[in-house]
């Protein structure tokens, strides 16, 4: 009997449910082994590399993550039009914006990655040897990632975000594979750590590729043939929005471990980040509820299917508080989890601890609403208020750390600059359900 419920709770509902239903079943457990590795993974670095070098890491990845401003949006925008040529059934169309979004990417990141690697990182003077070497990796790492990672997209796109995930597991066990032969057979190195770090995901990512676009994704493979850049217009018009709300979300996030290294050490970083780790464990299961949202929701918009809609967003809600007691169990628990898992590699205070189980409860709160209106391409709110969050974070980050706070101030400043997430996304989604009732009637 129980079995049976459970066949019937996978399979009962539109095809829309049942394969949102699917995807999250799958990367939960695809996830789970995600965050295991993910678990796994820092101590072992911190086994080969010390505290502080790998807080230098974290800093340089989270600064040459700013190559992403250059994208426009693309990666964004390719997911809500393919998503709708998909549900129009025009796999044609789907096919022109997979091909011209791959020979734009391509456009922009290889010249860009060449300039960068040839004339821009050489003749910065202030360098040293090993952490040049180790800047141009993660440079030449991002450009092709940022290439190849359209892939993610499109499975997002046909409502597969499960098997991004399970690339995504595959390039984590690779670079703690690497990790695990660099501790046996070299000293611990900048150098060394930035390509185990780097370069298993890059090989993964791109057989990846390769495989499922020769195989059951065939008919929406990139071709040069299918390159049309009449339909640019269409995926920048969206992307061009995702770009601007993209710019505010790396200067208040990919900021953070470089504010924490200038104002109090790269020791810290690596405390934020191990803290960070632990509680983002509730976030990644959340996501993993939230990710098949915003091609389910774009689908049921193009449909009219208001009923789902709603449907949806009072479940979630309700399921948004168990999370929230979730985090304040692990809130309880972590210092008991701390010396368990790193022992005394790293100090945490539990203020930290404090202020990024709120960050994270904040996150998935707008997680929800945000994912939302992605979905349904109503984004004016959310660029207007991207705008205007990045000067919110700097004041509040720099106002506290003048008054004498401690890296706390970083992370408050990072809930106070998610206003719109936290109140606008909410009222929007609110009107726009209650719009799309009335034209249901």
């Amino acid at each position: 009997m129980a079995f049976a419920t459970i066949i019937n709770f996978f399979t009962k509902g539109s095809e829309r449910s049942v394969k949102s239903k699917l995807n999250i079943i799958s990367m939960l457990f695809i996830k789970g082994g995600s965050i295991l590795i993910g678990l796994l993974l820092l101590p072992l670095t911190l086994d080969y590399v010390d505290s502080e070098t790998y807080g230098v890491w974290l800093t340089i990845s989270s600064m040459v993550a700013w190559i992403s401003f250059f994208d426009v949006g693309l990666g964004n925008g390719l997911k809500n039009k393919l998503a709708e040529a998909l549900a129009q059934k025009d796999t044609e169309l789907g096919k022109k914006y997979v091909s011209t979004t791959y020979a734009l990417m391509t456009l922009i990141f290889i010249p860009l990655m060449i300039v960068l690697l040839l004339f821009v990182i050489p003749n910065v003077n202030w360098l040293s040897g090993e952490l040049n070497r180790a800047i141009m990796i993660c440079v030449a790492y991002f450009c092709i990632r940022f290439i190849l990672s359209v892939f993610n997209t499109i499975m997002q796109a046909f409502q597969k975000p499960a098997i991004a995930s399970l690339v995504g597991l595959l390039e984590q066990f690779s670079t703690l594979l690497m990790i695990l032969i660099l501790t046996k057979v070299t000293e611990g190195s900048l150098t060394h750590l930035s390509i185990a770090l780097c370069l298993p995901p890059l090989c993964i990512l791109f057989a990846s590729n390769l495989f499922l676009f020769s195989g059951q994704y065939k008919v929406i493979s990139p071709s040069f043939r299918y390159v049309d850049l009449s339909v640019a217009p269409h995926l920048l018009k969206l992307g061009v929005q995702f770009f601007i709300i993209q710019i505010a979300g790396i200067i208040q996030y990919q900021m953070v471990n470089f504010l924490i290294l200038r104002n109090f050490g790269a020791a810290d970083v690596t405390a934020y980040n191990a803290c960070y780790k632990y509680f983002s464990v509730l976030n990644m299961v959340w996501a993993i509820l939230t990710t098949p949202l915003w091609v389910a929701f774009t689908d049921a918009i193009t449909k009219n299917d208001y009923s789902w809609i709603t449907n949806v967003l009072k479940k979630y809600s309700k399921l948004l508080c168990l999370f929230i007691i979730g985090g304040i169990i692990m809130l309880a628990c972590s210092g008991v989890v701390y010396r368990l898992w790193l022992g005394d590699k790293v100090f945490i205070a539990f203020e930290i601890s404090f202020w990024v189980m709120l960050y994270n409860v904040a996150t998935m709160i707008s997680n929800l609403f945000v994912t939302f209106l992605n979905g349904a391409g109503k984004l004016k709110i959310q660029t207007i208020a991207c705008c205007v969050s990045p000067l919110v974070f700097l004041a509040v980050c720099f106002g506290m750390i003048r008054l004498g706070y401690g890296i706390e101030s970083i992370i408050i400043a990072s809930i106070v600059c998610n206003f719109n997430g936290l109140l606008l996304a909410p009222i929007q989604t609110l009107g726009i359900v209650k719009l799309m009732k009335k034209v249901s009637k």
